[in-house]
């Protein structure tokens, strides 16, 4: 594994904190952000570690792509989500980016059971899941599937996804003993 710098974790994190605020308050995570996030990861791999550490940055960049895309090409989360964690990978590479990714998910899943009991309208949730499950095995056209997402999306709570991004990236920073 590439050793990463513990000031490149700490600037991951305090962008990724800054995309949760983003994200929190408008539910969207901004181009701007996500663009110079990635860019600089790429720029800084070459710079610091020649064409070996840029290849070993584009390979996190494609982990933390795909890790999201299929999500996003359902219509199950934004594309700005998808460029932060390609982000991500840009500047910790392919392992950190997987971990980081399914820390991600956990968080999401716990946040999202969170929101769904808070509301109080567990059964109708259920159903909704069923239905999407359903449409995913039987569809399985992603721009069919996206389009049906969009017309649900008035009637459903949503996720900003930047938030369980963040914490669940810091998290596994934390836990791999990379913050301090």
């Amino acid at each position: 594994m590439t050793q990463v710098p513990r000031a490149v974790i700490w600037l991951v994190s305090a962008v990724l904190v800054e995309a949760a605020v983003i994200d929190g308050r408008r539910l969207r995570v901004p181009n701007w952000l996500t663009f110079h996030f990635a860019l600089g990861g790429l720029v800084f791999a070459a710079w610091s570690g020649g064409r070996e550490r840029f290849l070993w940055s584009l390979a996190g960049t494609g982990v933390g792509l795909v890790s999201l895309l299929p999500l996003y090409a359902i219509g199950g989360m934004g594309a700005g989500d998808v460029k932060l964690m390609a982000g991500v990978g840009a500047w910790l590479g392919p392992r950190l980016t997987f971990g980081a990714f399914v820390s991600t998910a956990l968080v999401g899943g716990l946040l999202g059971m969170a929101m769904i009991v808070a509301s109080g309208n567990v059964i109708r949730h259920w159903v909704m899941l069923q239905t999407i499950v359903h449409e995913i095995l039987s569809i399985r056209n992603p721009a069919v599937l996206a389009e049906r997402a969009g017309e649900r999306k008035k009637n459903m709570m949503l996720l900003p996804y930047g938030i369980p991004i963040a914490i669940g990236s810091i998290a596994y920073f934390g836990y791999m003993g990379l913050l301090f």
